[in-house]
């Protein structure tokens, strides 16, 4: 079943790259199993960071060129049902804690969020 997951998030990833679909779409269709696989979920957070960089892209057309490399290599790799390399993996980590899980983001989450950065006690 992962490999079949890997292909299919590898085409998302190629439908963005070519402008088939948004970045938001891709996110939305993303496995809701995904985070049992380490590369699915490197692969999900690589769009985050590609939405997240739009302002950049748009300015620096070398980043731009370098991300869709990028983007293209996780393609490739996912579809021929491999792992991404532990490196990669190792460099989202960092972010994973912290970072929402779009589908499950709800209101319980945005208030303890909100409590979290901000000096209100709770009753």
């Amino acid at each position: 079943m992962t490999n079949k997951l890997r292909v299919f998030v590898s085409r998302l990833i190629k439908q963005v790259l070519v402008g088939k679909i948004t970045v938001s779409a891709a996110l939305k269709a993303f496995p809701n199993n995904y985070m049992v696989d380490e590369s699915l979920d490197t692969a999900f957070h690589a769009l985050v960071h590609f939405e997240a960089d739009e302002d950049l892209r748009k300015r620096d057309a070398l980043y731009r060129e370098e991300q869709d490399e990028y983007l293209q290599y996780l393609a490739e790799v996912l579809e021929r049902g491999d792992d991404i390399a532990v490196n990669i993996i190792g460099e989202y980590k960092k972010y994973y804690s912290e970072a929402p899980i779009y589908k499950d983001v709800n209101d319980k989450y945005k208030f303890s969020k909100l409590f979290k950065f901000i000096n209100i006690k709770k009753d």
